[in-house]
C-alpha cells in the first residue's frame, strides 16, 4: 500500500486567495494507499497556457498541454517559503521543481461542496482546469495507513454529490477512489462489501458526469499490482463505460514505459477507452531492494517524473499527472511523518533525482 496525498497552485485575486486559504486551512490533509509498487523524468517546466495565473479564461484546446491549476498556497510552496525565510536556497531551489507544476487536490471528508467550490473558482479564474481526487469510499484502505472514507453507503452518495455540486459548470477532471477496485480483487476489502463498492462508484461516476465540464477517470491500480483481464469485469461493474477513461500507477513508482503498456492493454479490454498516469515520483521506477511488502512506503532513491502534460504523444495517453503530491509522506516508514503530511528530506530528494 502507498499513501497519497494533498497540493500545488496559480495567481489570482488577493480576496479569493484569502478566502481560499482560510477554508483550506481547517482542512486535513488527505492520503490513500496503493498496492505493491516503478523511463527517464524529464525535468522540462511546465508550458503555461495563455491564460496563464491570474489571466483570462481560456478553452480546454487552448490549455494544453498543461492546463491545469497550480496552488500558491501547497505543501510545497510553504515549503519553498520557509526554506528562503530561513536562508537556505539550495533546498527552497529544489523543491521549486514540486511548488511550480500542477498537483492533485484531494477533496476532504467534512465540507466537500464549500471546499470544491473554492479549488475550482480558483483554477478558473486562474483561466485553468481543477485536477481532484475523491478518496472517501467507505472501509477506504482496509484499516491501514489511509484508514476512513465515509461511514456508510449514503454518507458516501451525499459527499460525492456535495463535491458535484461545488465543482458546477467549472472545468475539473477527476481521479475516482484510488485503489477501491483493486482492494475488492486483492481480498484487501470484505467479500460483504464488494457489492455496494462496485454500485457507489457506479453511481459516483454517473452523478461527477452530469456536470457539463467535467472528465473522470476511474482508478485502475498499476503496472506491479494489477493483471487486465482480471480487471475487464470489475471495472464494468465500477462504471467505466460511463467514465472518460481510467488512472493508473496513482501514488505507486511505475515507470512510464510499464504504466503505458499496462494501461494500453487495459484500454483494449474495456473499449479503447483513454487513460491517465501519474508519473509524480516514476522517474526512477520502483525500489527492488528488500523487502517487496516494503517498496511502496517512501522508497529510498525515487525522483520526480515527467512533468504533468497532456502532450504524451500516445493516443490513448490522455495525460501524465501528478495525483500523488510528492512530497507528503506515504505513512510512518523510513522516517516518514503519518501518511499525507509534508515529508520535507523525502521531497528534496525526490527533486534532486529527477533527470
Amino acid at each position: 500500500m502507498s499513501a497519497r496525498p494533498t497540493a500545488c497552485r496559480a495567481g489570482f485575486p488577493l480576496p479569493a486567495v484569502a478566502s481560499l486559504l482560510l477554508l483550506l486551512a481547517t482542512l486535513p490533509g488527505l492520503a490513500a494507499c496503493t498496492g505493491p509498487p516503478p523511463g527517464p523524468a524529464r525535468d522540462a517546466p511546465a508550458a503555461p497556457g495563455p491564460g496563464g495565473p491570474g489571466g483570462p479564461s481560456a478553452e480546454p484546446s487552448t490549455l494544453a498541454p498543461t492546463p491545469y491549476w497550480v496552488n500558491p498556497d501547497g505543501r510545497a510552496a510553504r515549503a519553498v517559503a520557509a526554506h528562503l525565510a530561513a536562508g537556505r536556497t539550495p533546498e527552497a531551489e529544489l523543491l521549486r521543481k514540486i511548488s511550480g507544476r500542477p498537483g492533485a487536490e484531494w477533496i476532504g471528508p467534512d465540507r466537500p461542496e464549500e471546499e470544491t467550490r473554492a479549488l475550482t473558482e480558483a483554477a478558473t479564474r486562474a483561466g485553468r482546469e481543477a485536477l481532484l481526487v475523491l478518496y472517501a469510499i467507505p472501509h477506504r484502505d482496509c484499516g491501514q495507513h489511509s484508514a476512513g472514507g465515509a461511514a456508510d453507503a449514503a454518507a458516501y452518495r451525499a459527499w460525492v454529490d456535495g463535491v458535484a455540486r461545488g465543482i458546477g459548470a467549472r472545468r475539473a477532471t477527476v481521479v475516482l477512489e484510488p485503489d477501491a477496485v483493486m482492494h475488492v480483487l486483492d481480498g484487501c476489502t470484505e467479500a460483504r462489501h464488494h457489492v455496494e463498492r462496485y454500485e457507489l462508484l457506479k453511481a459516483a461516476v454517473q452523478r461527477l458526469k452530469r456536470q457539463p465540464a467535467t472528465t473522470v477517470y476511474l482508478d485502475a491500480g498499476n503496472a506491479g499490482w494489477g493483471k487486465p483481464a482480471e480487471l475487464r469485469a470489475p471495472l464494468a461493474e465500477a462504471g467505466i463505460a460511463d467514465a472518460d477513461g481510467f488512472a493508473v500507477n496513482v501514488s505507486s513508482f511505475r515507470t512510464t514505459a510499464e504504466s503505458t503498456a499496462y494501461g494500453r492493454a487495459l484500454s483494449a479490454l474495456v473499449g479503447g477507452k483513454p487513460f491517465v498516469i501519474d508519473t509524480s515520483r516514476n522517474g526512477n521506477g520502483a525500489w527492488t531492494q528488500g523487502d517487496p511488502a516494503d517498496s511502496w512506503c517512501n522508497p529510498p532513491g525515487r525522483a520526480l517524473g515527467e512533468p504533468p502534460t497532456r502532450a504524451t504523444r500516445d493516443p490513448l495517453v490522455a495525460a501524465y499527472l501528478w495525483i500523488k503530491r510528492p512530497g507528503e509522506s506515504d505513512g510512518t516508514c523510513r522516517g516518514g511523518p503519518k501518511a499525507g503530511e509534508w515529508f520535507d528530506p523525502y521531497a528534496r530528494e525526490l527533486a534532486r533525482n529527477a533527470r
